[in-house]
């Protein structure tokens, strides 16, 4: 579910990097990072709610049955956590056990779209129309996924 470059990563970067306090040295920075990875702060477009891995990727499963084309995910090293972007000002409404949020004052390590990168890496890379995660369809999602979970049919079904 990654993109996979040309112009929709270009446009990806564009839309990443305009929340940076330089987007032009951020991406000059950013392309010819050798980790592939950069620091942008959350809470200007976007704020970022992360969840355990063991409920964010079936709560990504959740979600991709539930709308044509989620907006960004990321992954951590190893899966340990996900990241979900959705609207900025969203992490400081949301209340949910386990749920962390990134908002205004936080930073957010992001790989290059497109681009593989060591330890983190675009689940659902974003497309540069700026396309964020429904917070009241993640959390319905999220809900979904946690009673598979609690009921031990985590597996996808073919209902």
């Amino acid at each position: 579910m990654t993109s996979s470059g040309g112009s929709g990563a270009k446009s990806a970067v564009e839309w990443l990097v305009s929340v940076a306090s330089n987007p032009e040295a951020c991406r000059f920075d950013w392309e010819r990072n050798p980790l592939g990875v950069t620091l942008l702060p959350a809470g200007r477009r976007w704020d970022v709610l992360i969840l355990p891995g063991g409920l964010g990727h079936p709560t990504l499963d959740v979600l991709a049955r539930c709308v044509d084309r989620p907006g960004p995910v990321l992954a951590d090293f190893g899966d340990e956590r996900m990241g979900f972007f959705v609207p900025a000002g969203t992490a400081t409404r949301w209340l949910g056990t386990g749920v962390r949020g990134a908002g205004r004052g936080t930073w957010i390590v992001v790989p290059y779209p497109g681009r593989a990168a060591g330890g983190v890496r675009w689940l659902v890379a974003p497309d540069g129309s700026g396309t964020l995660n429904d917070p009241a369809v993640l959390e319905l999602a999220m809900h979904e996924a946690a009673a598979r979970l609690a009921r031990g049919d985590a597996q996808d079904e073919d209902a």
